[in-house]
Formats: structure tokens, sequence, C-alpha cells
């Protein structure tokens, strides 16, 4: 690390190891040990996949600079293993004293300005604070120097990068269907069927799959026998890291979900009339003749996905008449592309400040997200004057020009990995009456409850077609998503059909909670204890580290022993001690720390073009002026939302009271 990163990795570091912890900080403690942290993988866990781009060529035998180097080389090879010995001398007994054994080869690396920002993250992380703790501004402190140091440290270049595709900007004023053009300074960037990305080294576990289940583990599963299909790789064209994983949708905040991922799906999903995509008349998906919902992505779909996509088609579709009605003169194909802009930025939006803040319930982390919108002079400011200072005070989005922190914009395999959430999902869904009375707090009531397995697919979409769009938004509004935990995965997963690209079927069950674990290994994704030690997390010693509930350390021994690097990945974040408002564990929200922001940072869409000029003026508002997904959700149902929805986000639930106003600036609070 560069002594920079140093410093950042210590104080990242130090919260990490105390038993305070960052998540107890206050919000600004705890937002600057995110920031510090995010800096640090940023750098260090963006490993990019693919070939370089060809630079300046030169001939270094040429006289003029062999003369040149001949003359400055040993005065210079002097003066650099002086000072390295210098910081040597000065910096071991820091290394000792103050930082976790397993983190001196990467202080080591670090710049000067970058150890002490370490040493302050190590020191909040290793202290009984932590820094969810601490004041919110100090929090703001500790996560921002994260921030710096993760990007620097956690955004690794992976194979030979592609020669840059140059455009200009100026020229592609509207998001492509196959997500190229998005960054000005290599086109081809986050384009559908690019590399994974790496935010950290990949660590080989070939010899520990097997793809086929023993007899005696498969006897006690749901589906007693089945096996495992190997992911496709791609040859990356070096040395050290060969093969990758190419990723068959777009990897921006670009709507890809609604609008599909290529030219062939974005067709699929379009009228072709005044801008506007396929819906059905009673607010739902239109399905085809074989009954597969039309949307840009189906695979492996439920209907709750099929729900959101409905009402984000009817949002596009509303943008596109909200345009025709200022800009008569508009043609489909601009309608369509300029309200695609406008709705993936709501979407975009609404996962900055609305999802992500329910997801990481702490004031430290709501001050967080709205700065990376916002900035820290709040939405009020810059509604009037518009971006102001850089990423700190006026937010991430709006930037002058995008950054990609020298590494091309994907996302990445560990991204994929915490991203597995599947517990969330229940085994049951309970259906509600919206034709009763509302109980307290506008709680509808219950009619029957359903089986998850008989709601994905073909016979899903059936079933919502009976329910209506109404019925199934409320029922799922109504009803608690389930907990991150050890023994919650459902059951129904653990014996499903996998679909194609297109929706249909395929002829092999799978166990998905096995298939998870085989994925992370087959990958070569670090297991728990190394993939923290790659983003400045302290490693766990022992089981008692991970956590109190001693039935799970029971079963974590009978499965690993005492051998604490064995654990896998997903097993350690969801047996990890939660920080108190927290789903996800800290181990995970770090990677979210890296690529939420780096979601905006680097698109052109969220930066440079962020504007009344590519926008439209009346999409620039738009966005401008909506908040969350119950804003979304009052613009197309409002009856249903003021009759079914107390909360103040829709991403609680609905009928929870809503958040008690704090006379407290969030900026000076202190955690619960």
């Amino acid at each position: 690390m560069t002594l920079p990163d140093k410093l950042l990795f210590l104080n990242v570091h130090g919260v990490d190891k105390s038993r305070i912890r960052w998540h107890r900080l206050p919000v600004f403690l705890g937002l600057t040990y995110l920031a510090m942290r995010r800096r640090l993988h940023d750098k260090y866990n963006l490993l990019n996949v693919g070939k370089t781009p060809v630079g300046a060529r030169f001939n270094a035998r040429h006289p003029a600079i062999v003369d040149l180097t001949q003359k400055h080389s040993i005065c210079h090879n002097k003066m650099k293993a002086f000072m390295h010995s210098a910081r040597s001398f000065l910096l071991t007994p820091i290394k000792k004293r103050f930082i976790h054994d397993d983190f001196h080869e990467i202080f080591d690396k670090m710049t000067l300005i970058d150890q002490p920002l370490f040493l302050i993250i190590h020191s909040v992380d290793k202290s009984r604070t932590g820094w969810h703790r601490l004041p919110v501004l100090l929090g703001l402190f500790y996560l921002g120097i994260r921030r710096h140091l993760h990007d620097k440290h956690n955004l690794i270049n992976i194979g030979k990068t592609r020669v840059a595709v140059r455009f200009g900007a100026d020229e592609v004023p509207f998001r492509t269907t196959n997500g190229m053009f998005n960054d000005p300074s290599d086109g081809a960037a986050g384009g559908q069927g690019t590399f994974f990305g790496r935010n950290m080294p990949p660590v080989d576990q070939k010899d520990k799959i097997e793809l086929k289940a023993p007899v005696g583990v498969a006897s006690e599963c749901p589906l007693k026998s089945f096996k495992f299909f190997k992911t496709k790789e791609v040859d990356t064209g070096l040395h050290d890291i060969k093969k990758g994983h190419c990723n068959i949708r777009t990897p921006w905040w670009d709507g890809s979900v609604v609008y599909g991922s290529n030219p062939s799906q974005a067709s699929h999903v379009r009228t072709f009339q005044d801008g506007k995509l396929k819906i059905a008349d009673d607010g739902l998906l239109q399905h085809d003749n074989d009954g597969l919902a039309i949307a840009g992505d189906v695979r492996n779909s439920w209907i709750g996905v099929s729900t959101l996509q409905a009402l984000f088609i009817r949002e596009h579709n509303a943008i596109c008449d909200a345009l025709l009605k200022e800009y008569p003169d508009m043609d489909d194909e601009d309608l369509y592309r300029h309200a695609r802009l406008t709705t993936s930025a709501v979407i975009a939006k609404i996962h900055t400040i609305d999802w992500t803040i329910e997801l990481l319930k702490t004031d430290t982390l709501v001050a967080g997200m709205r700065i990376n919108w916002y900035g820290m002079l709040g939405k009020r400011f810059k509604d009037t004057f518009g971006h102001v200072g850089g990423s700190v005070l006026g937010g991430l989005v709006g930037l002058k020009k995008p950054d990609n922190h020298r590494v091309p914009y994907s996302l990445t395999e560990e991204f994929t990995s915490v991203y597995r959430m599947h517990s969330l999902l229940p085994d049951q869904l309970n259906i509600r009456d919206v034709n009763s009375a509302p109980g307290p707090n506008k709680s509808p009531k219950l009619t029957r409850k359903v089986d998850m397995i008989n709601l994905i697919g073909k016979n899903g979409e059936k079933e919502l077609t009976e329910m209506g769009f109404a019925a199934q938004m409320v029922s799922m509004g109504h009803q608690a998503c389930g907990a991150l935990e050890l023994w919650n995965y459902p059951v129904w997963l653990r014996n499903i059909v996998p679909q194609n690209v297109n929706g249909t079927d395929r002829p092999d069950h799978v166990d998905l909670a096995s298939l998870d674990i085989y994925r992370d290994r087959e990958r070569n994704v670090a297991r728990y204890n190394e993939f923290r030690r790659s983003i400045l997390l302290i490693p766990i010693s022992k089981w008692e580290d991970l956590t109190d509930d001693q039935e799970a350390i029971k079963t974590l021994r009978e499965v690993y022993d005492d051998d604490v690097e064995q654990l896998d990945l997903l097993v350690g974040m969801a047996a990890e001690k939660k920080i108190k408002g927290f789903a996800i564990s800290e181990t995970a929200f770090i990677i979210f720390l890296i690529m939420a922001s780096r979601r905006l940072e680097a698109d052109r869409f969220f930066t440079s073009h962020f504007n009344e000029d590519v926008y439209t003026r009346k999409g620039f508002e738009w966005v401008n002026t909506t908040e969350s997904l119950k804003d979304v959700l009052y613009r197309h149902y409002p009856e249903m939302t003021d009759r079914w929805l107390n909360s103040t986000s829709a991403f609680s639930v609905w009928d929870a009271e809503p958040e008690p106003y704090n006379p407290v600036p969030i900026y000076f609070r202190r955690p619960k």
C-alpha cells in the first residue's frame, strides 16, 4: 500500500479490532470509517478482467533516454534506498504495536499519506467503540477514509485491458441497449458480455469443489440427488489470472431489468409508439404466446420482481406522456431514449437513498447515502444552486466528470457473492384482502397463504393475473422479509427448476443453497477470513469472534472443525454478528461501500451528463422531485398508497409507524 493508504488502513483496522466497532460510532465517524474503507477497496478490490489499453509507445534504447537514465539512476537508487530504510525504521515499531499482524504487508505497500489514514480507521476498528457507535460526523469521516483506501487498494485490474473504445460523448447522449458508451474514456466498459471484475485477488479452490454431491450428503437434502454444472470460463489473456467470467447482463444502473441488456431484448419490450413499453391493461406485464412475461430480464423470476417491473414500465410510459406533452416534436426514438434515461435515474436514486437506507438503518448510513446523491450541502442547496464542490459537498451525482479510479467499470465476483440474499424470501406469501376495511396502522385482512414455489415462472404469472397488482403489492408490503441468518434458507429454493435467459425451464432441478456455496468456490472467491483481510477487516481467530450463538458455534465446529480459515463466505456472513440496524453483515457492507458509490461515479449519466441538456428539463425535474419508491407508487396508485401504506418508506413493513421527527440535525446525532 502507499503511505496514504496505510494511514487509512490503520484507522479502519483500528476500529475493526476494537470492541465498539464502526457501526456503533456516531454517524459522522461511521461515515468517515466507511469512506476510508471504500477508498481502500476501490484501489485494492476492483480487478479488471480483459485486455489493457495500448499505451503510448517509445524506444527505451534511444540514446537520449539511455543517457538521461544513466545520469540519474545512481543518485535516484541511493535516495530511494535511504528513504525506504528510513520509513521501515520509523514504521516497524508502529506496525508491531498498533497493527494487526495480517495487515503488515499491505501497510508497507501504502503511500506515506495513506499509512496514517489507515492507522485512523484501524485504531477505530481495534477499539471497543466501533465506527458505528461514533457521532455521525466522525462516523462519516471514518467511512470517508475507508472509501479513499478502498478506491486505491480494492479496485484491481485483472487481465489484459482491451484497447479503449473512444467516442464523442455528445454524439451518444443516451443509454445504449447493450451498456456501451457510458464511460467517456472507454466506450466498451460495462457492456454486455464484458468480464466481471475483482475486489481482491482470486483464491484457487478448484481442489475443494465437487461436481457431484456425495450420496451421504445429498440423501439428507430436499433434492436427494443432484449435480453442479460449471460456469463458462473465458481466457483473460494474462499469466497470473488466466480465466474469468463474462456478464450476460449490463452492470450499470441502466434499468436493464426493465429494458433488457441487448438490442433484441430491448425491441421485445417496446411498442415503437410514442416511446412506450408493452404493458397489459390490468397494469401487469404482458405475456407472449408461451405465457412468458415480457420484460427486460425474466430469468428465474417470481411475481414480486414481475410486479416491480410492471410498476417501472408504467413509470416509463408516464414519462413518455409528460415528455410528449412538453416537447410535441419528439419522435418515438427520442421519447424512448429520454424516458429510459429518466426512469433509470429514478431507479438508481430509489436504490441509493431509499432501499439502501432501509437495509442499513442507522443515522450514519442515512447521512452517507444522501451525501452520495446530494452531498453534505443537502438536497435543498443542490436544487437551488446545482452541484457545488466535489463529491463530499455536492455528492457523486452531478460531478464534472466520471471517475473509474483507473479501472474499467464492471461489477465484481465479490459483489455477486455478497448479494446472495435468498434468505430474504419467505416460504409463503401472505395474501391480503385489499377490499376490506383497513385495520390498525392501515393493515389489511389476511385471506390466505400461497407457497412461494407456486409464485415463480409461468405458474406465478397466472397467479398474479388472478390476484392483481394492488393485492400483490400490498401483500408484499405488509409482510416482513426473512433474516440473513443461519438456518433460514427458504426450503423451496433447495429443490427448484432453474431457467434459461428467455425464462424457459431447464431440465434439471438444483439445490440453490448448495449451488451458492459451490459457485463461490468455483469462481475462486476468497473464503470468509481471507475475504475480510482483503478488505482490511480484522479476521476472526476463533468461532466466538464470529458469533455468540452457542448452537451455531457447535455446528460450525462439526463442519469446519476449528479451522476458521475454511469457513465459506456465505456461511460466515450469515453467522456474523450484525451491526444494530443492519440487515446484512459488515463484511458484505464493505463491498457495498465500494460498489454502490462506484455505480454512480463511474457513469457519465450520473456525473458529467446528469443535467437538463441530456435529460431534458422535464426529465431532469422528474428525477429531482422523486425521492422514494413511495413517490412512484403514489404517482400510479394513489388510492392504494393512501389506504394501505402507513410507514415512511415502502421498503419498511407498511403498517410500521412513520419515522418520528428528530429535531437534532443528522450530522450532530449520536447512535441510539
